[in-house]
This record gives structure tokens, sequence and C-alpha cells, in this order.
């Protein structure tokens, strides 16, 4: 953000990210990936208060945690300070603020020591008091240790008056960044309207025209999904984000922009590097800090390793963009470690999340226009591997509403659904039962909490209960799909691991073939 907006003599973004963590959080692997790029990247402006311990919810660290925390964050390159009496040196805090500050290539760990506890008799330093009350006696007795002669909920009067200087504080520095963003304003007037719509989260008007031209391509989802991401770079300059080092597989490179890295912040192309799960929790971050529309990207079914992100995505209410290709077992040859089979499944079964796995270009389109609108529930889009056809009766206005009919029938005699590279499969086997003298309609679902989010008339309209027959087909686990088809009705899916062969040959191993999806539908018939 400052290397889009500052101007020389107009520094407008010039804050500090801080973190306060604690020694179960320096055990987390999640913690050794974010540190690790932030180190690589010498974010100085960002800085981590680390409250050191020494106690977790089991007891004390000398139980699996005896490594030297502040020599493992020199080596990512951190700038680490030492405040050994934290407890009650709130000077030597403040200078170990000043310090971090001080140093612009380097982020700042301070590592502080405490006690946790402070002021019990019997529990402080003590696994006892990580997460339970005190009790009442223990709280007697640390009132008598600390001289606190105060009753419950009572905030002393000079502790009160010293917190609420804050106040005037925080009203002058907001009245003095004002007087800076008015003469930034008066010097930058283009500028600084689009510092604000970015921070405002407004998007520009018709963006979305930006995409049409995709809708006319023939490709694999992924590059139909390159195509979006490239069209929509144009027309975003907010849009950014990258892939967990398999950019020129997911395709996801903003052709013609920078990468962000330390010699170049206002890059837009990110390298991760294999860290899927540090991916998601930085996306979450520059989403909630508002100015920027992250997406990331990786294979589906490395979603497992970033499932916490993505849940958290969800639970923070923030429209990341995760873009996952590789989407099934037509990935092929690098067969079941990287196959995604329960996957789609576990990432549906996420409260608001949107899992999206378009069938065309039509209906990529669409994934990525909802995925952009939509600002509090992320985004999941599920590309292919191999080619896809662009279908005649997908639409993107229809897409947008997570499910649709594609091949109409009244009164229908059976209804076939699908997702992704299965809906040519449906539509094929539709005509087949058609001229059978069968009345078929082809539903393509692409994604289900769309659909869901629609009233019940819809619904009905695209699945009236009348007709009870019904097929699903899914590269996937079986699982779920039987809310749609019902006890009368039959899953096309994937419920073992896959194997490793050319896609092709595993598509029609595992029973994703026209004749397969006849079959099943005669069956169902009777």
């Amino acid at each position: 953000m400052a290397a889009r907006f500052n101007k020389p003599g107009h520094k407008i973004v010039d804050h500090y990210t801080y973190v306060i963590l604690g020694d179960g959080c320096n055990m987390e692997g999640v913690a050794s990936e974010a540190v690790s790029l932030a180190g690589h990247l010498k974010l100085g402006k960002l800085i981590a208060l680390y409250d050191s311990n020494h106690i977790s919810i089991d007891g004390s660290t000398d139980l699996a945690f005896t490594e030297d925390v502040g020599k493992r964050y020199e080596a990512y390159g951190w700038h680490v300070l030492h405040v050994p009496d934290g407890d009650t040196n709130l000077e030597a805090i403040a200078q170990a603020l000043a310090e971090a500050k001080a140093v612009v290539d380097k982020p700042s760990l301070l590592v502080i020591t405490t006690t946790i506890g402070y002021g019990s008799p019997k529990k402080a330093g003590s696994e006892k008091v990580h997460g339970a009350p005190l009790g009442g006696d223990e709280v007697t007795a640390t009132r008598q240790n600390l001289n606190w002669a105060y009753d419950p909920f009572v905030v002393p009067e000079d502790a009160l008056a010293h917190f609420r200087k804050a106040i005037a504080r925080g009203a002058e520095a907001e009245t003095a960044w004002n007087a800076t963003f008015a003469g930034y304003q008066a010097a930058y007037p283009a500028e600084a309207a689009e510092f604000e719509r970015v921070m405002a989260g407004r998007l520009p008007e018709n963006w979305e025209a930006a995409l049409q031209p995709v809708t006319e391509m023939e490709k694999s989802t992924r590059l139909l999904s390159e195509a979006c991401l490239n069209a929509l770079a144009g027309v975003l300059p907010e849009f950014l984000g990258g892939s967990a080092d398999l950019a020129h597989s997911n395709m996801t490179f903003l052709k013609g922009l920078p990468e962000f890295q330390a010699s170049s912040y206002e890059g837009r192309n990110f390298r991760f590097g294999v860290r899927e799960h540090g991916m998601g929790a930085i996306l979450n971050g520059m989403a909630l800090h508002g100015g920027l529309l992250p997406y990331g990207a990786t294979f589906l079914v490395f979603a497992d390793y970033m499932k916490a992100a993505i849940r958290l995505s969800a639970l923070s209410q923030v429209g990341v963009i995760y873009v996952m290709t590789h989407d099934s077992i037509v990935l092929g040859e690098d067969g079941p470690t990287h196959q995604p089979i329960e996957t789609i499944a576990s990432l549906r079964a996420t409260p608001d999340v949107l899992v999206n796995r378009p069938a065309d270009a039509k209906e990529t389109v669409a994934a990525y226009a909802v995925a952009i609108a939509e600002r509090k529930r992320p985004s999941v889009l599920c590309f292919t591997r191999q080619g896809v056809k662009n279908l005649p009766g997908t639409s993107v206005a229809g897409a947008k509403q997570g499910g649709y009919v594609v091949v109409p029938a009244e009164n229908p005699d059976l209804i076939l659904i699908a997702t992704g590279s299965e809906l040519e499969l449906a539509t094929k086997a539709a005509a087949i039962l058609t001229e059978e003298g069968k009345a078929v309609r082809v539903v393509s679902m692409p994604c289900w909490e769309l659909f869901e989010d629609q009233p019940a008339a819809y619904r009905e309209e695209v699945l009236p209960a009348s007709c009870r027959k019904r097929v699903a087909v899914e590269a996937g686990t079986t699982f779920g799909w039987h809310k749609y088809v019902g006890s009368e009705g039959a899953v096309i899916g994937i419920d073992r691991f896959g194997a490793s062969a050319p896609g092709p040959i595993c598509y029609e191993k595992f029973g994703f073939t026209v004749d397969n999806v006849v079959a099943t539908a005669r069956q169902v018939l009777g």
C-alpha cells in the first residue's frame, strides 16, 4: 500500500503491524512458514512481541520445546531483542519497541520473559493458571500479595486516567493524519480517490466487463482461470496474489506485473514458496487489513495443508480467493497422493465457504465474478488440468445461482446433476436417453452454497420434488450428494483413492464415461 500510494512529501501509509504471541504459537508449523517468508521479504514494519513464559497447557516448555527461539528467528533474518524482566519493566519494553522501529530492513522479535499468573502465590509460573481460573481462595491470596485493595471489577481512578490519555493521543494522531491526507488529496486527487475506494472495499464501475472475452474461450478451466486473473488484474489494481511454489502449474502469474519482493514492494505477484498454511494465513491478514483483494493458489489436494486458514477466512468473514487446480483423478500420473477425492466434500462441509467447480468458460467467469463481489465469504475455486469444451446451455447468470438447468425437460423422467468436467458427460448421456424417449433434464451445480442461497421456489423449479429419479456425477467422493439425489437416485463418484495412470485412463477406469452415466441412469429409471 505504501509503495503504491505514498508520494514524496506525502506519506499516508506509514503504520506498523504488531503481533503478540506465546510459546505455543512458536511451536506451530505455520509460525515457521510465516516467519521465514517475513524475513526473506525484510518486512521492517512487522514487530512481534513474544510472551516467553515457558509454559504451555501441559506444563513447562522443558517437556517439548527447548530450542533457542531468538536464534531461530535470527536465522530467518529477523532482528531480535530481549527483555528479561517483562513482568514489571515497562520502560524496557517501550525501549525495545523503539529499537525495533529503528530497524527498517528486518522484522523484529521482542523476546519478553514473563511469569504466567504473575502475583499468584500458588499458581504463578505454572500450567495451572494457563487456561483455568485461579479460584476464590487464590484470587484473595493474589490480591493480598499484590496489595490490591479494590473490589472486583473496580478500575482505580489513576489507572483509568492513565489509559484514557490514549484518547487524546489517538485524536491528535487522527487529526495529523487527516491533515496529511488533505494535502495528499490536493496534490494527487486521483490517487486519493483511489485510496479511499480500495480502503472502503468498493469495486470500480463495470469491472466485470473485463471478464466477458473469457466466456468465448475453450481451454482447461485452469487456463480459463489464468485468463480471468489477468483480465481482473487490469481493472482491479488492488487484486494481487500468488501460488505456493506452483505458479506455472496453477497458472496464476499476473503477466507483465512485477513480483512482490524486498526490492519491489509495489509488486503484485507473490512467491509464497512451499508454505500453504502460511499462505492462507497471510491472505487472511491482507484481506483483514483492507485495501487489498488477495488470492492464493495450490493444487486442490493441498487444501488440507491450509484448511485451518480457509476455516478462519470463513469465520473472519473475509472474501479471500483460493485458486485450486488439478481438481480430480484426471491430473494423472502423480497418482493418489495428488488426486483429490474427499477434498471438495470436506470444504463443502465448512460453513460459509463458497466451493465452486465450474464446467467451462462461462461458469469460470461466473465463479470469479462471484468471488470478487463476495466480500464476506471466501471462495475455493476448483479447476481442471485437462481441457474442457464450452457447452451449450451454460451461462454466467445461471452459474451465479449455484445450480441451474443446462438441458431443459418439462416434467422430467430423470434429472442428471453434474459439476465441472463431468457436466459434458451428463449432457451427452442426456442426448442418448432422450433419443430413447425419456425426458431428461441436466442440471449444472458448480456451487452448492450459492444454490442453497436461492429461494426455495427457485430450487424447486430446478430440482422439482416430483422427479425422484436423479443421478449425480462428480469425480470425487459421493459423500454429500445424496441430499440431492435422494433415496431413489444414484451417484457416480469415487470412494477410494485414485491411481497413477494417464488422466484419460483414470477417468475411464473409474467409470467417468458417457456409457456408464447412461447405464446408471437406466438402472435408476428401472
